[in-house]
């Protein structure tokens, strides 16, 4: 009986030892709002599978505790003064590439989700996701899984379906050019403007609008309005 007792001890002992053994997924937060920082500060210490080892208010703070920490996870905010997270997040892949970066925010716009993930992010969330998954989307990319909210995901597919957005070449002296003609000069005094001659301004005018597809100066101003060419 005292062997079977003595059995079972060893074993509680060896399970509690394993299970101290495990080291929790260490964590930083990059934020620099502290109100934020101490929301997800509260809710990381609810898991016992997590650690906060350190805190951020930029980009450049960011770098430093990377440096000097070396978390295994990185809640991001993208808005911050000094360095906003998405440089912060390239120069974080590039110099530590084993640290995941989490996008935290509260913009869905599919350019900056882009950017985002082609700055190395692993995941991206909006502020007002459930700590629940904000907990899963912690132990996933801690595991080299790929988290996005549903408008990050929608964000991305519809980046890959629109169509490029048209390259007209303009050449440096066509665009200064055509910059001119947006202020109302005409040919002669974009001729002085620019040191050259009247016919020079001619060949310029012509291959801009062949390049835009328009017919005229007022529709080349017109559309180069439009589209913010300049």
């Amino acid at each position: 009986m005292m062997r079977i007792t003595s059995d079972v001890e060893t074993l509680k002992i060896r399970g509690s030892a394993t299970h101290s053994a495990i080291k929790p997924i260490q964590i930083l937060i990059v934020d620099d709002h502290e109100i934020i920082r101490r929301g997800l500060s509260a809710l990381l210490k609810t898991n016992t599978d997590f650690e906060l080892i350190g805190e951020a208010a930029n980009g450049l703070q960011a770098l430093e505790q990377c440096a000097r920490l070396q978390p295994d996870i990185i809640l991001m905010d993208i808005r911050m003064p000094h360095m906003d997270g998405l440089q912060a997040t390239q120069r974080i892949r590039a110099d530590y590439p084993n640290i995941r970066v989490i996008i935290l925010t509260g913009s869905d716009d599919p350019r900056v989700v882009t950017s985002a993930m082609q700055a190395g992010a692993i995941g991206y969330l909006e502020k007002d996701i459930s700590s629940e998954h904000l907990a899963t989307a912690i132990r996933a990319a801690y595991q080299g899984n790929r988290t996005l909210s549903p408008a990050a995901t929608q964000a991305l597919v519809s980046a890959a379906t629109e169509p490029p957005e048209p390259i007209y070449d303009l050449t440096e002296r066509e665009a200064d050019v055509l910059a001119l003609m947006v202020k109302g000069l005409t040919n002669p005094e974009i001729a002085r403007q620019l040191s050259v001659s009247r016919s020079t301004v001619k060949y310029h005018i012509s291959a801009i609008l062949a390049k835009l597809g328009v017919v005229n100066r007022s529709e080349a101003v017109a559309f180069a309005l439009k589209n913010r060419l300049l």
